[in-house]
């Protein structure tokens, strides 16, 4: 059982399962720093079939991590994606055989920030090196080797997670069948670059940030931490879901204190999302983790346009994107199909009418389940997966 802290109360819970990487050869991240050895943590659900043909990794978003399904040892919960993943559901875990690791960076086990710096006894902090999505893809491709699986049936995911997939289906082209990237892009805008450092600048402005080495000090910055998921969560959402949901409606009251608390349901919505956020979400990952989306971008600064950067994929394509995703609107997919028509790639593209926003991926709409569990039985078909 491998333990981790979380949170400003510093509970240890079970991240599950790790696999220590690159023990035989150094892995040079883009940065140009060289790390070895490092842990690298991880869920699988179903079974790998005798082909080793049935394997299917989900990326996961920013926020989100290993536990795509069951329940999730931080917050007691339902695992992010557990209406997606399952026996019998669209991801079908009777048939395939599912992967889904913690990026580096983050915080569930993996290689972060908040881990050990064999070099000093203590917790990197801001001594961490810089990564970036091709160096996140490159470590799940080590894990992949050693899970036995030569060529990933698909590759899955949302938001940040479709920034790795389309690292996948470019770094990778030969080890994946098919690809699903959904509400994402092939860049990072320069609204959404504006948003991550609005919220690396909260955390930082915490006192309890302590220049990153809060964990040797005993302090967290919850209150930056928290307000970093505020301004992040607002962009998940569209404004006619919040009208609907909460429109100008008062929290707990019937007229205004004429005070800063929090008056309206909005507020303290938000301010429950922030602190939930604190509770299983460490800082520092928080700002390396922006920083590596912000760096995202497929064109490598333009050295390249979107149609030569997938020329000769044989890949099978699969862009999801929502009506009312602001954060990645569907220009940004629209981009993608137009330079994978260029090339005339095998490509499918839904924009899913819905006024749920960018967090579309992660709630109940029917028509882009049927849109997942068709792309995936259809590819089976073809690949040859029982």
């Amino acid at each position: 059982m491998v333990k981790h802290a979380f949170g400003a109360n510093y509970r240890e819970v079970d991240v599950g399962e790790i696999v220590m990487l690159a023990r035989d050869k150094p892995f040079v991240l883009e940065c140009g720093v060289e790390i070895s050895d490092f842990p690298l943590a991880y869920q699988t659900y179903g079974t790998l079939n005798a082909k080793r043909n049935n394997a299917i990794l989900i990326c996961h978003a920013l926020s989100g991590d290993q536990y795509v399904t069951g329940t999730h040892p931080v917050t007691g919960k339902p695992g992010w994606w557990d209406r997606m993943v399952g026996p019998g559901k669209p991801i079908d875990t009777n048939r395939f055989f599912v992967i889904c690791a913690n990026v580096i960076g983050s915080c569930m086990g993996s290689f972060g920030p908040k881990e050990t710096n064999p070099a000093t006894g203590k917790p990197y902090g801001l001594s961490f090196p810089f990564i970036t999505m091709g160096d996140i893809v490159r470590a799940q491709a080590l894990l992949i080797d050693h899970l036995g699986v030569e060529k990933l049936f698909c590759a899955i995911g949302g938001s940040m997670g479709g920034m790795q997939v389309l690292e996948w289906a470019t770094r990778f082209p030969e080890r994946v069948f098919s690809v699903a990237p959904i509400a994402t892009a092939s860049r990072q805008s320069a609204q959404n670059i504006a948003f991550h450092e609005i919220g690396r600048q909260a955390i930082m402005a915490d006192p309890d940030w302590c220049d990153g080495d809060y964990l040797l000090h005993r302090k967290y910055p919850s209150k930056g931490l928290a307000v970093a998921r505020m301004a992040a969560h607002v962009t998940y959402l569209s404004e006619a879901m919040l009208q609907q949901k909460f429109g100008r409606s008062l929290q707990n009251r019937e007229k205004v204190t004429y005070g800063f608390d929090a008056d309206f349901s909005i507020e303290s919505y938000l301010r429950h999302q922030g602190m939930s956020f604190v509770e299983r979400f460490d800082a520092n990952s928080y700002l390396y983790l922006t920083r590596a989306a912000s760096y995202f971008d497929l064109t490598q600064g333009g050295s390249k346009t979107l149609p030569e950067v997938f020329a000769g994929t044989k890949l099978r394509f699969c862009l999801v994107s929502f009506s009312s995703d602001w954060l990645y609107s569907s220009i940004e997919s629209r981009n993608l199909v137009r330079a994978l028509n260029a090339v005339a790639a095998n490509v499918s593209f839904t924009e899913i009418e819905t006024d749920k926003g960018h967090d579309s991926f992660l709630l109940e709409v029917p028509e882009f389940d049927a849109t997942i569990r068709g792309f995936i039985n259809g590819s089976a078909l073809l690949y040859g997966v029982g």
